[in-house]
């Protein structure tokens, strides 16, 4: 179940990816918390159907697009008056079995749009209707991949880890121009959503492995012994984007079960 945080109550978010997965399950915690939601998605069907049952608002929208993100922000702007809370959450995971030997351009190139551009557009949007706004925080969603290698899809990791740069930056800019504004990244493990399931299949498809094999495989590897839920993330967006969490700003904050905590710098 999600936390609650009185604090949250009335505020305005906007949660990119939010059709599904991950992103769905953000947004269904901050509307239980009070919260005034608008998801956007590149999958208007589905979004429009989630926002329907969830009664928050949807944008049809392309991340990587600069005008789309110009409409986006001043739509959010003139019905809700203000916006506090941006979770950059929509990313793409590319080829699922992509080395520095075999990764073509065109993946490298339309994973960096998304994962990398959408999360700087997106920044770059909201910051001064934040500000406007009185404050307020942007959570921008990473990954484990960003912390070690990713030699199977190189694309990837290289994006989450260009997002957590992009945090720090967006995070020292605003502690220090008054705007209010805290920044910071999550860094997710093992989560059983769609994403995942394309990669394991992927995976499944170019080497001998089964499906449970492999996932036997993953969850060996994380020392709590289960992997991440979706809830485990969403609650962590709901601290972040709480007046509680006021003083942290341009961390890097890893839900992973211990997954990376022998290898993190």
């Amino acid at each position: 179940m999600p936390l609650y945080f009185h604090s949250l109550k009335d505020k305005v978010a906007l949660v990119t990816g939010g059709a599904s997965g991950l992103g769905l399950g953000i947004a269904k915690a901050l509307v239980a918390n009070g919260v005034n939601v608008v998801i956007t998605d590149i999958d208007k069907a589905n979004g429009e159907c989630e926002a329907e049952m969830l009664q928050c608002g949807f944008i049809h929208h392309d991340v990587s697009d600069e005008n789309a993100w110009n409409h986006v922000a001043e739509t959010v702007n003139g019905q809700y008056q203000g916006l506090h809370i941006l979770v950059n959450n929509a990313g793409v995971e590319g080829s699922p079995v992509s080395t520095p030997e075999t990764a073509s351009l065109s993946d490298w190139q339309l994973i960096h749009r998304i994962n990398v551009e959408g999360v700087f557009l997106g920044c770059r949007a909201a910051i001064p209707i934040i500000r406007r706004s009185g404050g307020g925080a942007i959570i921008n969603i990473s990954s484990i991949g960003s912390l070690e290698p990713t030699p199977s899809n190189m694309a990837y990791g290289a994006s989450k880890a260009a997002v957590r740069h992009i945090t720090k930056s967006v995070a020292m800019h605003c502690a220090t121009d008054g705007s209010k504004i805290r920044c910071n990244s999550i860094h997710p493990g093992v989560i059983k959503t769609a994403m995942i399931s394309r990669l394991t299949a992927g995976r499944v498809n170019t080497s001998n492995t089964s499906l449970q094999d492999l996932l036997s495989e993953y969850l060996a590897e994380i020392p709590q012994g289960e992997f991440q839920d979706v809830n485990d993330i969403a609650n962590t967006v709901l601290f972040l984007a709480s007046d509680e969490a006021r003083h942290i700003t341009g961390i890097k904050l890893v839900v992973d079960g211990g997954l990376t905590m022998g290898g993190l710098t």
